[in-house]
C-alpha cells in the first residue's frame, strides 16, 4: 500500500461526467464516512492496482487495505454512509444477486457515454441528489386539508344519516351486531362508537377530526395526530354503514394509515432537520397512487364491458354518473369522435402513465402532470367528493423539491423534520415488513380483481381476512362496468292517496328544469346512495325502507338532508317511490324550454305505504 488511510477512500474516473455526477450526488446525500478522489490524482499512491483498472470501475479502499471493486464498491460505499445496507449484504451473501448486479454494472461501465445521454434524456443533469422535504411537507398538509374536508362534510349530515333519529341509527346497528357477533364485535366492527354511540359522540368524532386536521395542516405533532385522525375516521366509516362505503373513504383511510409511518417524529414544525423523509413511506404512498390509477384502467379492460372495449363508454358516462354537473350536459353532447378520444385519454392516464410514477425524474414528472390534469378534468365534469383532490395530493410526492418555487423551498426547508435523534423516523425493522406485507396483499387483491386464479399462501389470505374490517389495505377500480341508463327514484307524498307531491333532493336530479350543480369537495352521501339504490330494487337496499319511515315520521335531521319538503306543516299520510328514466335534453329542447332533463315514468320502485302499515 502506497500510504496508510485513516478513512475509507472511493476512487472514480474524474474524466467521466457520468461518474462525477453520481459521486457528487452521493456526497450531497451525506457521505461523511468515505472520502472521494479521482483516480487521475490517486492512482500513483496505489501501485498494486493497475491504472487501467481504475478507469474501468470504481474502487473502495478500506483503511486496513481491503479493496472492493465495481458494484461491490458502490454498495459498500452506500452501506458505510448509512444507506441501503441491505444491498451490500445481498451482494456479499446472495450469489445470484451479486452476479446480476455485477453484470449490470459492467454494462453501464462499458457504455458510460450512452448511459450519460440516457440519464440526461430522462432525468436531466443535476449534481445534487433529489430531495423530498418540501414535497413531503406539502403532502402532509394537503392530507390534513382532505381530512378537514371529509370530517366537515360528514359532520353536517351525520345526524340524518346515522344519528338517533337518522336513517340508519348507529346505536341500533351496534346492538344488533353485538347480539350476532358476541366477543368478535370489536374485530369485525372497529369503531370507537362501541364506547358511546350517542349523537354527541358522533359530533365529538366529527368535530375532533376537524380540529386534528387543522393541527396536521399546521404541522403540529404529525404522528400522534395522524393516528387519532385514522382512528376517528375509521370509527365514522364503520358507523356510517352504507353511507360511508365509497372507495375514496377507504382511500383516505389507507393514505392516512401509511402516512403514520411516513411523517416525522416531532412535536412542532418550526425546527431544523438533517434527514430526508423515509423512502419506504414515500414508496408506499406512490404504490397507493399507482394502484388507484392503474387498477381502475386495467379492470375496465378486464371486465369485458362492451362499452369500454368499443371506446363508447363516455357517450353514456356524463349522463349516467351519480351526480352530474352542469358541465356534464355539454360533455354529453360533444361529438362522438371527442368521446372516443376521451376514452383514449382515460386509458392513457390510467394504464400507460402509472408505471412511470417509479421512473426517472422527467418521465415521473410527466406522469404526475398527466395525472393531475386527468383528475382536474374528472372534477370539471362530475362530482366525486374529495376523491380527485386526494389523488392530486398523492401526486405531490412524485415531485422533488426542485420543482417548487424558491420561496417555498426556502420557507419549508428551514422548518422541517427534526426532533431529538431517536425520534426522527420509524425504524426500518418496522417499516420494511409493513411495506412487504402491503405490497403482497395488494398484489393478491389486484390479481383476484382481474380474475387470475392464483393459489396464494393461506397465511396471506388469513392476514387479509383479519385486516379487511379496518378498510386500510384496499383494492380499487372505479366504473369498471359502464351504466348506460339513468334511473332515478322520485319520492312522493300524499295526504289522501290521490294527490301526490314530490320531495326534492339537494343535488341529485329531480326537477327537470333545475340545473345540475357542483358539490365538490362536499360529499352528499344520501344523494349518492340514491343512485346506487336505483341500480337495484328496494329489497336489496334495506336502508331505503328506513328512509321512507323517517320521512313518514317527519324526522327533522332526515328532512334536513333534502332540498324541499312538500309537507312542511306535518308529515304526509302516504309515501311512495316512483322510478323514472332520466335523459339530458337536446340542445334544441333546452333552448326552447330551459329544461336540463327529460324523463319517462317506468313504474313504482316502492309501493305506497303509511305508518299504520308499518306498525
Amino acid at each position: 500500500m502506497g500510504n496508510a488511510l485513516t478513512k475509507r477512500l472511493l476512487i472514480f474516473d474524474g474524466d467521466c461526467s457520468f461518474c462525477r455526477r453520481w459521486v457528487n450526488r452521493w456526497r450531497c446525500g451525506g457521505a461523511e464516512e468515505v472520502d472521494c478522489e479521482p483516480f487521475q490524482s490517486a492512482a500513483d499512491r496505489f501501485p498494486q492496482i493497475p491504472r487501467e483498472a481504475f478507469g474501468k470501475a470504481v474502487h473502495l479502499i478500506e483503511p486496513n487495505g481491503e479493496v472492493y471493486r465495481g458494484a461491490t464498491a458502490a454498495f459498500a460505499a452506500l452501506a458505510h454512509s448509512g444507506r441501503l445496507r441491505g444491498l451490500f449484504w445481498l451482494d456479499r451473501h446472495v450469489p445470484p444477486f451479486a452476479w446480476a448486479m455485477r453484470g449490470a454494472y459492467r454494462l453501464v461501465a462499458n457504455h458510460r457515454d450512452a448511459a450519460d445521454r440516457i440519464e440526461w434524456l430522462f432525468s436531466g443533469r443535476r449534481d445534487e441528489p433529489p430531495s423530498y422535504v418540501v414535497s413531503s411537507s406539502l403532502f402532509l398538509r394537503g392530507l390534513g386539508l382532505i381530512y378537514l374536508i371529509a370530517f366537515w362534510s360528514l359532520w353536517v349530515q351525520i345526524d340524518g344519516l346515522v344519528g338517533s333519529h337518522g336513517i340508519l341509527p348507529i346505536s341500533s346497528y351496534l346492538q344488533a351486531a353485538a347480539d350476532q357477533l358476541g366477543s368478535g364485535k370489536y374485530a369485525m366492527l372497529p369503531t370507537l362508537c362501541w364506547f358511546d354511540s350517542s349523537d354527541a359522540s358522533l359530533h365529538f368524532l366529527c368535530g375532533g377530526g376537524v380540529i386534528l386536521s387543522c393541527l396536521l395542516i399546521l404541522g403540529i405533532a404529525p404522528i400522534p395526530v395522524l393516528i387519532l385522525l385514522w382512528a376517528a375516521y375509521l370509527s365514522l366509516v364503520v358507523a356510517g354503514q352504507d353511507f360511508l362505503s365509497f372507495q375514496w373513504d377507504c382511500l383516505l383511510l389507507e393514505a392516512g394509515f401509511i402516512s403514520i409511518f411516513f411523517a416525522p417524529w416531532r412535536l412542532w414544525a418550526r425546527t431544523k432537520n438533517e434527514h430526508a423523509p423515509p423512502w419506504i413511506g414515500r414508496f408506499l404512498l406512490k404504490w397507493l397512487l399507482f394502484r388507484v390509477m392503474f387498477w381502475s384502467g386495467v379492470l375496465k379492460l378486464a371486465s369485458g364491458d362492451p362499452n369500454w372495449r368499443a371506446w363508447t363508454a363516455l357517450q353514456f358516462h356524463y349522463q349516467t354518473q351519480p351526480i352530474p354537473t352542469w358541465t356534464s350536459w355539454y360533455f354529453h353532447h360533444a361529438s362522438p369522435w371527442f368521446q372516443h378520444f376521451s376514452v383514449g385519454v382515460m386509458y392513457f392516464a390510467e394504464v400507460i402513465l402509472p408505471p412511470f410514477y417509479f421512473a426517472p425524474r422527467r418521465l415521473r414528472l410527466t406522469a404526475m402532470i398527466g395525472t393531475v390534469i386527468f383528475q382536474l378534468l374528472i372534477a370539471a365534469s362530475g362530482n366525486y367528493g374529495f376523491f380527485n383532490l386526494l389523488t392530486i395530493v398523492l401526486c405531490i410526492l412524485l415531485a422533488d423539491d426542485s420543482c417548487w418555487p424558491r420561496w417555498m423551498r426556502r420557507g419549508l426547508t428551514e422548518t422541517r423534520w427534526r426532533s431529538p435523534r431517536w425520534w426522527r423516523r420509524w425504524p426500518v425493522w418496522i417499516t420494511a415488513p409493513l411495506a412487504a406485507g402491503i405490497v403482497a396483499i395488494t398484489l393478491m387483491q389486484g390479481a383476484d380483481a382481474v380474475g387470475w386464479n392464483i393459489n396464494w399462501p393461506a397465511p396471506l389470505r388469513s392476514v387479509q381476512t383479519a385486516i379487511d374490517p379496518f378498510r386500510t389495505i384496499n383494492s380499487y377500480g372505479l366504473f369498471r362496468v359502464m351504466t348506460t341508463q339513468r334511473l332515478e327514484i322520485v319520492i312522493e307524498g300524499s295526504d289522501d292517496g290521490e294527490t301526490w307531491r314530490e320531495y326534492q333532493f339537494k343535488y341529485k336530479p329531480g326537477d327537470v328544469d333545475r340545473a345540475p350543480v357542483f358539490t365538490t369537495p362536499h360529499m352528499p352521501r344520501l344523494d349518492w346512495q340514491m343512485w346506487f339504490a336505483a341500480l337495484g330494487d328496494a329489497q336489496s337496499n334495506p336502508w331505503f325502507e328506513n328512509f321512507m319511515v323517517c320521512l313518514l315520521q317527519g324526522s327533522p335531521p332526515v328532512i334536513d338532508l333534502l332540498a324541499y319538503d312538500p309537507f312542511p306543516a306535518h308529515p304526509p299520510r302516504y309515501l311512495r317511490a316512483v322510478l323514472y328514466d332520466y335523459r339530458f335534453t337536446s340542445a334544441a329542447v333546452r333552448r326552447r324550454t330551459g329544461a336540463w332533463w327529460t324523463r319517462d315514468r317506468l313504474g313504482l320502485y316502492f309501493p305506497a305505504v303509511s305508518l299504520r302499515e308499518q306498525q
